[in-house]
């Protein structure tokens, strides 16, 4: 039998609360001060515009709607999705920090789950150029 010390249980339980805390912090409100440092990779042109639309369409308009509003019809129920052309974001409003909530899901009950494994990076920065697009263009009319 095997006895398990009180050292290596409490190094477990640290180990366990520092994963959940870095991983969960780019996805919480507030912000994300490691991710507003990573910069767009991807150029704002309008071929990625185009891309990140496709993509957007895919895989985001039925909860955050057409016009990205936060006003899709497929949203679970009791879920709010935010509108991603407004001035508000509550995680972060830099491109890293759209990057990491859409990579990694929007926490703390992570309504929305992340794309990481399931899109290539280049995807997620195309969608994010393409709301950068909307973004503006709803604020000029």
């Amino acid at each position: 039998m095997h006895r398990v010390s009180t050292g290596m249980i409490t190094g477990l339980v640290f180990v366990c609360v520092a994963f959940l805390t870095v991983s969960t912090s780019g996805q919480t409100p507030g912000g994300n001060p490691e991710a507003k440092k990573t910069k767009n990779p991807v150029a704002s042109t309008p071929a990625s515009i185009t891309a990140g639309q496709a993509t957007y369409q895919k895989y985001c308009k039925f909860c955050h709607g057409d016009d990205a509003k936060g006003d899709g019809s497929m949203a679970p129920k009791d879920t709010h999705p935010p509108n991603l052309i407004d001035n508000v974001w509550d995680r972060g409003a830099s491109d890293g920090e759209i990057f990491a909530v859409l990579q990694d899901g929007a926490g703390p009950k992570f309504d929305m789950k992340g794309y990481k494994g399931k899109m290539p990076d280049q995807d997620l920065w195309n969608v994010i150029n393409y709301l950068r697009s909307i973004g503006s263009q709803a604020k000029s009319r």
